[in-house]
């Protein structure tokens, strides 16, 4: 467990300190529940009163909560932002992998960087390189010519496919899979002919891939996840789609393929996105959003319905059903109103 004194804290943090600079933090905690050697930190106003209570030996505030709070403050101007930066900096999560172990089973022809770990039950295949100081978890396999990083975090059961490329420091958790074939098929006379899928998957640096999460190879170039992107749990990420940097995509979304996100999208969870579309930079989609066209502005959008009373539901289905009927009806009052005027 890392500890450090306050004065330490709001140096990495280029916080103005107030209070004990010499008291010693090992860990984070919620207001409501820090003892003391934790830091907490306030950012929802609605929260305040637990400010009056907490036990945290410091607490990470904005300058105007900062003003009345008697005890060791850590004054910033994002105190999310804060804790996030403390809560690193204090980070107890053990590491994927330490050493080589026994297990592993690499091939002759791979090039690891010092001080690469590997835990048990691994496999490297031909002609991967893996950068320095990645950690490669149990159970992990990684095919032929594929290429990691350094700094890189795989955890247990990752699978990665032939002519991978994934960047500097990312972190890739359990179950993900990169580089599966990607859903390509031309039908015949009702009959399914697979089209091998030969591309690849190119994954940027400091990018961050949740549990159970596929990215599918591209069917003749490459699908792209670019740098900074932040990707949940159980999202599908079909072929050759292209995710551009800094964007985030909540969990249970899917992607079909050949699509375009931008630069600096949030995607909401459970979204659908149909294939072969193209949606700006600085677009947000709200949870459960469907996408079936272009988005060519940036902004926020919404499709979903809100839940209801089934009855009501079942009312307003049947409602909607009629709108396209309920129109040509309007538009024919309309010609008569006009051809009466």
């Amino acid at each position: 467990m890392n500890s450090v004194s306050l004065k330490q804290l709001a140096e990495h943090l280029g916080a103005e300190l107030r209070g004990n600079a010499e008291q010693v933090v090992s860990s984070v905690a919620p207001l409501d529940k820090a003892v003391s050697g934790q830091v907490s930190f306030l950012s929802n106003p609605k929260l305040r009163h637990q400010l009056d209570v907490t036990a945290a030996s410091a607490v990470i505030l904005s300058q105007d909560m900062a003003e009345t709070y008697p005890g060791n403050a850590l004054v910033v101007k994002d105190p999310y932002v804060g804790f996030a930066r403390t809560a690193q900096l204090l980070d107890s999560t053990p590491n994927a992998a330490e050493g080589i172990h026994p297990s592993a089973q690499i091939h002759p022809s791979a090039k690891l960087g010092t001080g690469v770990a590997v835990a048990a039950n691994v496999v490297i295949g031909a002609n991967t390189v893996i950068g320095e100081n990645t950690q490669i978890g149990a159970g992990t396999v990684i095919g032929p010519d594929v290429i990691i990083g350094s700094g890189s975090r795989l955890w247990a059961n990752v699978t990665v496919y032939h002519n991978v490329h994934l960047g500097m420091n990312c972190i890739i958790h359990s179950g993900v899979v990169l580089g599966s074939d990607g859903f390509g098929y031309a039908n015949e006379r009702g009959n399914w002919i697979k089209i091998p899928q030969t591309g690849g998957v190119r994954i940027g640096n400091n990018v961050e891939i949740g549990a159970g999460t596929t990215v599918d190879r591209g069917a003749l170039e490459y699908t792209e996840i670019h740098d900074g992107v932040i990707i949940d749990n159980q999202v599908q990420i079909a072929h050759n789609d292209i995710i551009g940097a800094h964007t985030a995509i909540a969990g249970c979304t899917v992607l079909a393929g050949s699509v375009t996100i931008g630069k600096y999208c949030i995607i909401g969870g459970s979204c659908a996105i149909s294939g072969h579309l193209t949606i700006t930079d600085g677009v947000h989609l709200s949870g459960a959003t469907n996408i079936t066209n272009d988005v060519k502005e940036p902004g926020l959008y919404s499709s979903a319905t809100v839940a209801m009373d089934n009855r009501l539901w079942r009312k307003n289905t049947v409602r909607f059903r009629q709108l396209d009927e309920l129109f040509q009806r309007v538009r024919k009052l309309e010609k008569r109103l006009d051809t009466e005027e």
